[in-house]
């Protein structure tokens, strides 16, 4: 039993017309919206909520979160280009990146100038 087209067009003039689940019943009531607090209210809160219960904790700060120290190594940069400096120069303990950086400008840097890098990290040597 073949159709005929005006009863496909009924049919999918019934799909295109029948209510869908996924659109938005206008009956439907809306949630509230939610309300974010800024975190300087959020820590007057906890401060509020611990000197209420009278627990034994200190007064919760920026500066006073205490942290152990941490189980990774050290990270260490390139003293030129700021990348990670896998590799240290054994003349003058510069770190650099890679072999393009220490072939260029680190074998070539004018004596003085490697104490100026050095400076820059804390790791200059100060003769009196």
């Amino acid at each position: 039993m073949s159709q005929t087209p005006q009863s496909e067009l009924h049919e999918l003039s019934y799909i295109t017309t029948k209510p869908h689940t996924f659109k938005q019943n206008p009956n439907r009531v809306q949630a509230p919206s939610r309300r974010y607090k800024p975190t300087r209210q959020l820590i007057s809160d906890e401060i509020k909520y611990l000197q209420t219960k009278k627990l034994n904790y200190d007064t919760p700060t920026y500066t006073s979160v205490a942290a152990p120290p941490s189980l990774l190594p050290p990270k260490h940069y390139c003293d030129i280009t700021g990348l990670e400096g896998k590799y240290k120069s054994p003349a003058n303990q510069l770190r650099f990146h890679n072999v393009e950086i220490y072939q260029e400008v680190i074998k070539n840097i004018p004596s003085g100038v490697d104490q100026d890098y050095l400076e820059l990290r804390g790791a200059n040597v100060v003769l009196k």
